[in-house]
């Protein structure tokens, strides 16, 4: 149910109402019984989860999805990082697999020299 504001004409006496749409208004201060009326003010609105900013629905788009449920701009800070981490991860395997595959290439090219080396022996 809607929570309305009003303020009375004759002594400025500030209140709020829970009401129903269908409810009548309010026509009378409470305090002192002067006219009221409803002054325009701010909707009371919070949004939770994710999915309300624009970052988050473009996240969404992309197949990528929050799954700590925060929201706001510090999902993309954190997906910033994420992505950050990685990449530098990656780089790493990179560097990890090049170093594996000319680490099997000298070992390779030892044996392709050690057995030559035998039989060279066994000839002389």
């Amino acid at each position: 149910m809607p929570l309305y504001e009003y303020v009375c004409k004759k002594c400025k006496h500030r209140f709020e109402k829970i009401q129903k749409f269908s409810d009548r208004l309010v026509k009378k201060c409470p305090e002192c019984g002067g006219p009221v009326e409803r002054p325009l003010s701010a909707p009371a609105v919070h949004f939770k989860g994710s999915g309300f900013y624009v970052n988050d629905y473009n996240a969404r788009k992309g197949g990528g999805s929050d799954s700590d449920g925060d929201s706001g701009g510090t999902t993309r800070e954190k997906r910033e990082k994420e992505e950050k981490k990685q990449e530098a991860s990656d780089k790493s395997d990179k560097a990890e697999k090049t170093s594996e595959k000319s680490d099997k290439a000298e070992k390779s090219e030892d044996k392709s020299k050690k057995p030559t080396a035998k039989k060279s022996a066994d000839k002389d």
